[in-house]
């Protein structure tokens, strides 16, 4: 009891935040490679990543982005939840932001007018935005991706763990990714001083 309690004060948050925000509720498929990840299969079939392992991916995935130049970091994102959080994550961390569809040669073709060399790419989900890992893969690219279980992990050079359909799910990984990478870089000195919520990186729903 003594041990759990030291790890959960030793998480980015509380668990039963992680748990509110369903960051660890998965999809009924499991693609090879995020086999480890996962804590358990729900009654109704889905599986559930474990909290531990998120937390803990996102700490080093925050230390791995602040050791890149921003200008030489990429973020994707399609779908329609992820594009908004990814979208405020990107200009957080001053990285370069690619909306919907990676059009083909973007990193590979030098004569194409939109051409980039970044160093990392930032995927949102490997699914939608397969494009851009397959293009990295040709590359000295590092691929870093948001991988939900039935997300393919080929060229993927690090996985965070997460459901990355859900909008509050999204919402709060961006979160708490902008709030460490700032942190490891020093721009800010604790979380008190990250001056944003999570709603702040929630899409808004359209009403009509």
């Amino acid at each position: 009891m003594e041990e759990q309690e030291q790890q959960q004060q030793q998480m980015l948050v509380n668990q039963n935040e992680y748990l509110e925000e369903g960051i660890h509720i998965a999809t009924k498929a499991k693609a090879q490679g995020m086999e480890r990840f996962v804590y358990k299969v729900r009654e109704d079939g889905l599986f559930l990543l474990d909290i531990a392992s998120i937390d803990e991916r996102i700490k080093i995935a925050a230390r791995m982005l602040a050791r890149y130049d921003p200008s030489k970091v990429v973020v994707t994102a399609s779908r329609t939840y992820a594009i908004y959080a990814a979208e405020k994550f990107a200009a957080l961390i001053s990285a370069r932001f690619i909306k919907g569809r990676v059009e083909p040669g973007i990193f590979t073709n030098p004569n194409r007018q939109e051409f980039m060399e970044p160093e990392l790419i930032f995927i949102s989900d490997s699914r939608n935005e397969k494009q851009a890992v397959n293009e990295a893969s040709k590359t000295s690219i590092t691929v870093m991706a948001l991988s939900d279980t039935d997300n393919s992990t080929k060229f993927v050079d690090f996985i965070i763990p997460v459901n990355n359909r859900g909008r509050r799910s999204l919402a709060f990984v961006y979160y708490l990714l902008s709030r460490e990478v700032l942190k490891e870089r020093g721009a800010i000195k604790s979380n008190e001083e990250f001056q944003y919520k999570v709603d702040d990186f929630e899409a808004k729903l359209e009403t009509k």
